[in-house]
């Protein structure tokens, strides 16, 4: 069932599994409270989606994760990325 779900995931989004896990790990390790990482960490994920990321939408995703404590919450981070400008 596992192999099943990551092949149609990786189908639908063009990402392999291995990236997925390797940025939950990234995730999961970093401390999320200083800049610096959690831009690198936008950056990774831009770089494995295939999807840019405006400077102002980098520094609008940064200061939402640091200000909310140093937890993600990825919804808002999608709704962010999924704003029509």
């Amino acid at each position: 069932m596992g192999n099943f779900l990551f092949q149609n995931i990786e189908k639908k989004t063009g990402v392999k599994m291995t990236e997925v896990v390797k940025l939950a790990n990234s995730f999961q390790q970093a401390n999320l409270r200083d800049e610096k990482t959690v831009r690198k960490l936008i950056q990774e994920v831009s770089r494995v989606a295939n999807k840019k990321v405006s400077k102002e939408m980098e520094d609008q995703i940064v200061q939402t994760i640091i200000n909310d404590s140093g937890s993600i919450r990825f919804d808002t981070v999608a709704k962010m990325l999924d704003q029509k400008k």
